[in-house]
C-alpha cells in the first residue's frame, strides 16, 4: 500500500502547510480533487445542476411574504418577523467572504391563506405536493401587490399564532412538472418558515437557503444521535452548534473560495500545506486528498472567531467527503481527533475534533495520513500523505 501523506501546518492566522519532497513535481490542479455528485439531488458534488439549484454567488433578491389562516389570524408587527430572519444576510455575507448577498424585501401585508393552518400536513411530515400547494397559495395571494418576476426566491413567514406550521422546509421546484407559475414567472425556490424559526433564529434562513444552492443536510435523518456525522461544525448540520460556519469543502463547492485556495493531492505523495483559517478571507483554505471517484479527506484550519466564536476546539479539522451519499445519511463525516477527551458543558465529543501540533490522523484502509506540524494565530501547517 502506498502511503499518501498530507502534512498540514495549522495557523489560524491563515495556513495549512505541507512539506514537499525535494524532487516533487508542481502542485496538481485543484480540479483533480473536485468530486462529481452521484445522488441527483442535494449532495457534496461539484457538478451542481444550476437548472435545479440557484448559483450561490451574487445578489439574491428575496421577497418575504407574511401569511395568516382562518384558524390562526395575524398577530404581531411586520418588523419583528423581519428582524427575526434578516440577519441571515449578514451570516451569508461573512461565510461567503462577501460573495453572496441577500436582499430581503418584506411585502408588509398580511396575506390570507384559504385553508386552515392544520390542513397542510406539517404535523405529518408534509409531502412535496402539499408543500407546493402551500407555496402556490401564498404567492398567488401576493401577486396583486408585487411583481414576483423581480425576485429570485420567496420566504413565506406565517403568523406566530399558527402553531401547526411547526418547521421550516425548503421548496425546490421540479423541472419536469408544471410547478408554480405566477404572472408568467416560474417560481423555483422558496423557504416556508415555521415555529422553529424562534428556536434557531436567523441561521435557519441561512441553512434553508443553502439547500437552494444545492447543499445537503449534514445531520442524520435516522438513529438516536442526529448529529453524529459533523457535530456542531457546519450550519447544514446542527444550526445552533458552537462552530457552525460552513466547512471549507462546501465553500469551494459554492464558489466562495477559489481553486487556487485548494491544495490538492490526487495521487500518492506528500506535501506540506499552510492553511489559513476558513473564518477569514484569503490564503489556502483546504487540503484535499482524493481517495476514490466520489471520496476524499479534507483538512482545514478552524478558529474561534466570527460565526465560530463559540468553538469548543480549534486547530485542524479533518473530515471525509463522499459525494455518492444522500442528504441526511452522512455525505460528510468529521474525524474526531480527540476521542477520549471529556467535553465541557455545551459541547459534544465531536465538537472537540480539531487536531493540534504533534497530532496525526491515519486511515489504514486508504493509506492517508495527515500530520499537524505547527500552529499560528490564524492558521495551521500540516503534512498530508496519500
Amino acid at each position: 500500500m502506498r502511503l499518501r501523506s498530507l502534512t498540514a501546518a495549522l495557523a489560524l492566522a491563515l495556513p495549512l502547510a505541507t512539506a514537499v519532497p525535494a524532487a516533487a513535481t508542481p502542485s496538481p490542479s485543484s480540479a483533480a480533487c473536485a468530486l462529481p455528485g452521484r445522488t441527483g439531488w442535494t449532495d457534496e458534488g461539484h457538478d451542481t445542476d444550476r437548472t435545479q439549484f440557484q448559483q450561490a454567488v451574487g445578489t439574491k433578491r428575496v421577497l418575504m411574504l407574511h401569511v395568516d389562516f382562518p384558524d390562526a389570524p395575524a398577530t404581531g408587527e411586520f418588523a419583528d418577523y423581519y428582524h427575526q430572519l434578516a440577519p441571515a444576510a449578514d451570516w451569508l455575507k461573512e461565510a461567503s467572504y462577501g460573495r453572496t448577498r441577500l436582499e430581503i424585501t418584506p411585502l408588509n401585508q398580511w396575506l390570507h391563506m384559504p385553508q386552515d393552518s392544520t390542513s397542510y400536513g406539517f404535523d405529518r411530515g408534509i409531502t412535496f405536493e402539499q408543500h407546493e400547494l402551500y407555496v402556490r397559495q401564498a404567492v398567488e395571494a401576493a401577486a396583486p401587490y408585487t411583481d414576483l418576476a423581480r425576485y429570485d426566491m420567496v420566504y413565506v413567514v406565517p403568523t406566530r399564532s399558527a402553531s401547526a406550521i411547526s418547521f421550516s422546509p425548503t421548496y425546490l421546484y421540479d423541472p419536469a412538472a408544471a410547478g408554480i407559475v405566477v404572472g408568467g414567472k416560474r417560481l423555483k425556490w422558496a423557504v416556508t418558515f415555521g415555529q422553529d424559526m424562534y428556536r434557531w433564529g436567523p441561521k435557519v434562513a441561512a441553512h434553508e437557503t443553502g439547500h437552494t444552492f444545492g447543499l445537503p443536510d449534514l445531520y442524520a435523518f435516522t438513529g438516536a444521535d442526529y448529529h453524529r456525522y459533523v457535530g456542531g461544525w457546519d450550519l447544514m448540520g446542527l444550526i445552533s452548534g458552537p462552530a457552525p460556519q460552513q466547512l471549507g469543502w462546501e465553500r469551494w463547492k459554492l464558489g466562495w473560495i477559489d481553486d487556487h485556495q485548494v491544495a490538492c493531492l490526487p495521487t500518492a505523495g506528500s506535501r506540506t500545506v499552510r492553511l489559513h483559517a476558513v473564518e477569514r478571507p484569503s490564503g489556502t483554505k483546504i487540503a484535499v486528498i482524493r481517495t476514490g471517484e466520489t471520496t476524499a479527506y479534507v483538512a482545514e484550519s478552524r478558529r474561534a472567531v466570527g460565526g465560530d466564536a463559540g468553538a469548543c476546539s480549534t486547530g485542524v479539522l479533518i473530515y471525509k467527503v463522499d459525494t455518492s451519499v444522500q442528504t441526511g445519511y452522512g455525505p460528510v463525516q468529521v474525524v474526531n481527533g480527540n476521542p477520549t477527551a471529556t467535553p465541557p458543558a455545551g459541547c459534544t465529543p465531536l465538537d472537540l475534533a480539531a487536531l493540534g501540533p504533534g497530532q496525526s490522523f491515519t486511515d489504514p484502509a486508504t493509506g492517508v495520513r495527515i500530520d499537524v506540524r505547527s500552529r499560528g494565530p490564524l492558521g495551521d501547517t500540516g503534512l498530508p500523505h496519500g
